[in-house]
């Protein structure tokens, strides 16, 4: 399909593509609405959930780090500053990246930056349409995928809460899309997903597995380097190596007590492996995170590699993301890094839905999808129906089963596509 078929009078495509511009529209200005009508945060208004993670994990840190002090603290920040949820361990160069965010007052700042968390939203979708332009055309695909996503719960919870994971995201996909044709462009999207480790770290074992070692390398350093200065600059305003180490064995210690970030939570949201396990079966065994952290990466590494070499990257890709997001920590929100590798396989899945063994790979996808479908009318009918620990748990159960039904399909593939 070429541009002047798309701009043709009458053409289907160009009234699908119109169609689905104007409800990603309405549905893109819904869900930016909080971003001004959320009131101004005081003491008062700590429970407000509506631009909460922009408020606590962007605006007021980054006002502590300008104030002189550390935002890694709890103390300072519970302290200082109108805040519900600490500062978790961001990559140092998240101070310094989103500063222009802090430099404003809080009601602009915060419509600026969902302003470009929603173009963040869109060049994913143009990443993912991309993936798939041999299938559908490009700008129909990247409106498609735009209006879907943020119609979403997962989509739409990005913009309401103002978070990170747009960004993080964005440098997830690129990482896995470029890693062998523009390794460069990879590395520094491997950097970006590293602004929040617990997707950089996992991201970047899988890719040094599936052999692309100098993106993983170079993108942990670029990481590195960007946030050296920072926590130099912290170091010193903490009074040495010993204090800045306290205070990170503080933002530890808080953040596995709460009752949002905690893994034997029955309230959490986390959608991790072993916070899903603990819900379903009320047992935490020893060790357990550290040993799902191993465990995951472990066998999704071997495996991705055997997918790899059969020629179901698009396959590998998925099951990496999802690796990524059940192997440690995560919010059903984290799952917004599989949306390119989930319409890359999607297209695949059409050509090979009838041959033995690939309707593993369609379940898969579908479980990958619930949390995108998890809207609140959703959930309401689920916890009605079945109480509350299964709607905090679903979204974990879904992605657990979509990962090990990948487990499943690539341990049996002995031949490509």
């Amino acid at each position: 399909m070429t541009l002047r078929e798309l701009r043709r009078p009458g053409s289907a495509v160009t009234a699908t593509t119109a169609v689905l511009a104007v409800a990603g529209a309405v549905s893109a200005w819904w869900a930016l609405r909080p971003s001004w009508q959320v009131p101004l945060p005081t003491p008062a208004t700590k429970a407000e959930v509506r631009m909460q993670d922009f408020r606590d994990a962007t605006y007021f840190p980054l006002r502590e780090f300008l104030a002189g002090g550390n935002p890694y603290d709890p103390s300072v920040m519970f302290a200082h500053w109108p805040v519900r949820q600490d500062f978790n361990l961001y990559q140092p160069y998240h101070l310094v990246l989103h500063l222009p965010f802090a430099l404003l007052d809080y009601r602009t700042g915060a419509v600026a930056f969902v302003l470009v968390s929603l173009l963040l939203l869109v060049s994913l979708s143009f990443l993912a349409a991309y993936g798939i332009r041999r299938y559908a055309p490009l700008v129909l695909g990247t409106v498609a995928i735009a209006a879907l996503l943020v119609t979403s719960q997962v989509g739409k919870a990005q913009l309401y809460l103002g978070q990170v994971n747009p960004l993080v995201a964005l440098g997830a996909a690129g990482a896995l899309a470029g890693r062998e044709r523009q390794p460069r462009w990879a590395a520094v999207g491997l950097a970006v997903a590293w602004l929040k480790p617990q997707f950089g770290l996992p991201l970047a074992v899988l890719l040094f597995a599936r052999g692309s070692r100098r993106v993983a390398l170079t993108g942990t350093a670029i990481a590195a380097v960007a946030s050296l200065p920072v926590v130099l600059l912290l170091v010193v305003r903490g009074g040495g190596v010993g204090a800045f180490v306290d205070v990170v064995a503080a933002n530890l210690a808080h953040a596995t007590s709460t009752d949002y970030g905690a893994v034997d939570s029955m309230t959490a949201q986390r959608v991790d492996l072993p916070a899903v396990f603990f819900r379903t079966t009320g047992w935490l065994p020893p060790a357990v995170e550290p040993l799902a952290l191993l465990g995951v990466l472990a066998g999704s590494a071997v495996l991705a590699r055997r997918l790899d070499r059969v020629g179901d990257g698009v396959v590998a890709d998925l099951l990496t993301c999802l690796a990524v997001v059940v192997c440690v920590v995560h919010q059903p929100g984290d799952v917004l890094i599989a949306v390119p590798a989930l319409a890359a396989l999607a297209a695949v899945w059409w050509r090979h839905r009838r041959e033995p063994g690939w309707w593993v790979t369609g379940v898969a996808m579908t479980a990958t999808v619930f949390p995108f479908l998890h809207l609140h009318a959703v959930d309401t009918a689920i916890v009605s129906a079945f109480g509350a620990r299964v709607g905090v748990t679903a979204d974990g159960l879904a992605l657990v089963v979509a990962w090990v039904l990948l487990v499943v399909f690539a341990a049996r593939r002995r031949g490509g596509s």
